[in-house]
C-alpha cells in the first residue's frame, strides 16, 4: 500500500498546511530507499522499513511535527466532512502515540482553552498541549466513568476511537477482535455524546460489523465509511463516521 492514490503514474501526497503535494515539497522529488538485508531482519521486517522509508505520509509527519502518519488520516476525513470545531469536547480512545489528539486540539481549539481532547491509551506518550492524557486500557471498566468525570458536564460531541487489538495472524481473529473494541467504542459514545454528536471508528472489513452498523444507524442521522487516502489501499481497514447522534 502505496498510502497515496495515484494518477497519472504519479503518486500523490499528503497536503501539507500550505496545500503542497508531501511528493513534491519545496520542489524536491522523493526518492524510493532500498535497504541492504540486515543478519536477522526477517523479510516483512525489511519490507516493513522499506515501506516506511518510501511513505510520503511519515515523511510529512516528521516535517510537519504531527506524532505519526495517522494524523494525516483524520485531517482528511475532517476536512471533507468537518466534524471537529472550536469549542468541542472530545475524546480520543486509543490515542498514542497522540497524533489524532494533537489534530484534534488544533480544531477543537483545545490548545488555547476553548475545546477540551481527553486522550486514553494504556501505553504512554508525551504530553500535548491542550489534550488530558489518561494512561489505562480502555477495557478496563473504570476507564469509562474516569473518562466521563474528566469530560466538562460529564459529556463529549465527538468520539473518537483508532483502536486496534495486536493482530494474531489469523484474519477472523484479528477482525473479531478488533469488531469487540469497535462496539465497546460506540457503547461508551453512547453514554456521552450530546444531540448531534459525531462518532468516527476504525473497523475492519470482513464480515461481522453488520450489527454495528445496524446500532449505529438506530442512533445516528448519517452512517457512512470512509477511506482516507492515507489510509493504505491494500489494507482492510476503513472507519465508519456516524453523525447526528439522535440522544
Amino acid at each position: 500500500m502505496t498510502g497515496s492514490k495515484s494518477g497519472g503514474g504519479a503518486k500523490r501526497g499528503p497536503r501539507s498546511k500550505t496545500g503542497s503535494s508531501a511528493g513534491g515539497f519545496g520542489g524536491a522529488r522523493q526518492m524510493n530507499v532500498r535497504l541492504k538485508t540486515a543478519t536477522g531482519r526477517t523479510t516483512s521486517s525489511q519490507r516493513w522499513l522499506e515501506r516506511q522509508l518510501n511513505d510520503p505520509y511519515v515523511a510529512a509527519a516528521k516535517r510537519e511535527g504531527w506524532r505519526s502518519r495517522a494524523a494525516f488520516k483524520l485531517i482528511e476525513i475532517d476536512d471533507k466532512h468537518r466534524i471537529l470545531k472550536s469549542g468541542q469536547r472530545v475524546v480520543d480512545l486509543g490515542a498514542a502515540p497522540g497524533g489524532w489528539s494533537q489534530v484534534a486540539s488544533k480544531r477543537t481549539r483545545a490548545d488555547e482553552g476553548r475545546g477540551q481532547v481527553v486522550a486514553i491509551d494504556y501505553l504512554a506518550f508525551d504530553p500535548i498541549p491542550g489534550v488530558a492524557i489518561v494512561q489505562l486500557d480502555f477495557m478496563d471498566e473504570t476507564a469509562p466513568d474516569l473518562l466521563k468525570s474528566l469530560l466538562r458536564d460529564g459529556g463529549a460531541d465527538v468520539v473518537l476511537s483508532d483502536m486496534a487489538a495486536p493482530t494474531t495472524g489469523h484474519t477472523g481473529t484479528d477482525h473479531l477482535r478488533i469488531m469487540g473494541l469497535a462496539e465497546a467504542a460506540l457503547a461508551f459514545a453512547v453514554e456521552v455524546l450530546s444531540p448531534g454528536g459525531a462518532f468516527l471508528c476504525k473497523m475492519f472489513q470482513g464480515g461481522s460489523e453488520r450489527e454495528l452498523l445496524t446500532q449505529l444507524r438506530q442512533r445516528f442521522k448519517v452512517v457512512r465509511h470512509v477511506k482516507p487516502p492515507a489510509s493504505r489501499s491494500d489494507s482492510a481497514e476503513l472507519y465508519v463516521l456516524a453523525t447526528g447522534f439522535k440522544g
